[in-house]
């Protein structure tokens, strides 16, 4: 980049061609140097957006270390509990343009009576969980809209869960799913899991 240029130093007593000309030079550098200016600032804008972008992908990627290592050995975890599962996929979409219902659940266990939908977030916010919860709402509408009458549960999984959002995730009556060593922990909601 090109160095910014500072203003001519003109001596007293000039007359009016030399403060004129000393004007249009002025004005000349201060737009030279807006120029520059505006080139850097687009250059910026790239480098902050392409950063953004990376940003996002590894948070997609750890989002989806956290599925692949949680998914296999969930439907057994919840067994442990006395939850049994059958089937279990992976992000599981369900449209219904009809009703303009349309949502994506990262995993789904499921059986004849109920159905488990685990939210998997890198690291979860309360925000997340408020999202989860109309996620479930969804659920229980496209259901209902087809007679499907399963009792559906919620669980929120991270990598990374603040006290503060673990202590909310349970109040809203879901489990909790996170790392412990090689495996992941499963915490049971204060109280009774809620049921949609």
């Amino acid at each position: 980049m090109a160095e910014v240029q500072t203003l001519p130093d003109y001596p007293r007593g000039l007359d009016f061609e030399q403060v004129w000309a000393g004007l249009q030079e002025t004005k000349q550098i201060l737009r030279e140097n807006a120029e520059q200016f505006d080139q850097w600032q687009k250059v910026t804008e790239r480098i902050v957006e392409e950063n953004a972008r990376q940003i996002g992908k590894l948070g997609n990627r750890f989002g989806e270390v956290i599925e692949y290592m949680v998914a296999p050995g969930l439907q057994d975890k919840f067994r442990e509990m006395g939850l049994t599962f059958q089937e279990a996929s992976n992000h599981a979409k369900f449209r219904d343009y009809d009703n303009n219902i349309f949502f994506e659940v990262d995993i789904m266990l499921e059986n004849g009576d109920r159905a488990l939908l685990v939210e998997v977030k890198t690291k979860p916010s309360a925000e997340d969980v408020q999202d989860h919860i109309e996620r479930i709402e969804k659920m229980r509408k496209y259901a209902d809209l087809r007679g499907d009458k399963r009792t559906f549960l919620g669980a929120v999984a991270g990598m990374v869960i603040i006290d503060n959002v673990k202590e909310y995730v349970l109040k809203q009556g879901f489990y909790v799913i996170e790392p412990s060593g090689e495996t992941f922990n499963i915490t049971p909601p204060n109280g009774q899991p809620k049921e949609w």
